[in-house]
């Protein structure tokens, strides 16, 4: 630019003569009339309008330089001249289990780490870990269980984005024959936990909640199950904490495997129809968001043992009982509160509505339901009411006990 300015300027002020100079006063000989001849005077080099149409063009390149200057270092500033990454996945397929993963390689002379997302559902998959340097990263992509074409976008500061498509496969397998698709079970050991705390604090929760605070599902044991089953498996963000009807939620992990109801089976969390799970399940009405006790212990859950020490936080305890008009009940074993740091170890029912009576939540000690005044609701392996601990399907592991 400044090599363009001093050629300017020389352009009018150069010895060639093609540059302006100040005129000479004139002399007095130069002042008398002259002899006429019939020699005509040359033309000027430069008449007025020849001078301001040549600024005017020498200006005009000066500027059209800055603003090449100008727009080179601006884009050098945010990157623009990177060219966009180069992606490779390996493999191409996974299974929409929950656990298998995927690499995604990307290639990028970008000297700052990427910003990997998935387009669209971001159900579909999970962003896990991303590293890496300059030249070239990966990132791991974990399968989510809604099978289906899962985009994802690569993004850096100084260079335009890239995408690529993984395929997910639709995974129907059951393990255990007990109607549960494997893509529900929670095979990890650190979500097992997490449903475990959640299931067991939502109950409990509701027993503290003066009864208008509760959902209004929540009018016997069954719907009270429901309730922290289902609540047990969203994501526990600041959206779900503001319709969830609890008081203020612990810092628990939420289920990392899925979260409700982002599953192939959508808000249908329930089975309900006999059998092993089969593909057409999905779309047979073999599911639903409404079960009662005696589905849930039938379909829903197996059976660990008739000894009440083999109970661990969220298993159910079932009866039944030949009185009355429903004759399955049920309670959860919530183990030591979470709530009262006490040591002791808990029980908690909905005895549901009788007559007039809406029924209440109940909370007892273990000691006190092994000396409950009526023997058929104590758990012992001596009572023929008392069915035994059952465990959730979800939390089924290769060894628990197949149902009878």
């Amino acid at each position: 630019l400044w090599r363009t300015l001093q050629r300017a300027a020389a352009n009018f002020s150069s010895p060639s003569g093609r540059g302006l100079k100040p005129a000479a006063p004139a002399t007095a000989s130069e002042a008398r009339p002259q002899m006429e001849t019939n020699l005509q005077r040359p033309p000027p080099l430069y008449t007025h309008n020849a001078v301001t149409t040549r600024m005017r063009a020498t200006l005009v390149a000066i500027s059209l330089v800055a603003l090449a200057v100008i727009a080179i270092s601006g884009g050098v500033r945010r990157g623009r001249l990177l060219p966009a990454p180069r992606l490779t996945l390996e493999p191409e397929r996974i299974v929409a289990d929950g656990y298998d993963t995927a690499a995604l390689v990307i290639e990028s002379a970008a000297t700052t780490a990427p910003s990997v997302s998935v387009v669209g559902n971001p159900h579909a998959a999970t962003i896990e870990d991303v590293t890496g340097a300059a030249g070239k990263w990966q990132a791991r992509i974990r399968a989510g269980v809604l099978p289906g074409r899962i985009r994802l976008r690569v993004a850096f500061e100084n260079a335009p984005p890239a995408e690529t498509e993984l395929e997910s496969l639709p995974f129907t397998r059951d393990t255990a024959q007990d109607g549960t698709p494997d893509f529900l079970r929670l095979d990890d050991e650190r979500d097992r936990q997490a449903f475990r705390r959640w299931f067991t604090w939502l109950a409990e929760a509701q027993y503290f909640q003066p009864p208008a605070a509760r959902p209004a599902e929540i009018k016997d044991c069954a719907g009270l199950i429901r309730y922290a089953y289902r609540e047990s498996l969203h994501a526990h963000d600041t959206a779900w904490a503001a319709t969830a009807q609890t008081p203020p939620a612990p810092p628990f992990d939420s289920v990392a495997k899925y979260q409700y109801p982002f599953t192939p089976l959508g808000a249908a969390l329930f089975r309900v129809r006999e059998g092993a799970f089969q593909p057409s399940d999905l779309n047979a009405a073999a599911f639903a968001q409404f079960a009662d006790v005696r589905t849930l212990y039938h379909l829903n859950t197996h059976l660990v043992s008739r000894v009440l020490s083999s109970a661990v936080p969220g298993d159910l305890l079932f009866f039944r009982q030949d009185s009355g008009a429903e004759p399955y009940h049920s309670m959860i074993y919530l183990g030591e509160s979470s709530i009262q740091n006490d040591g002791r170890r808990y029980v908690l029912y909905h005895t549901g509505p009788s007559g007039s009576d809406p029924g209440e939540i109940r909370r007892l000690t273990v000691e006190e339901l092994m000396r409950f005044p009526q023997p058929e609701w104590r758990p012992v392996a001596a009572n023929p009411s008392f069915l035994g601990v059952s465990r959730w399907n979800i939390l089924r592991k290769e060894n628990d006990t197949r149902p009878e």
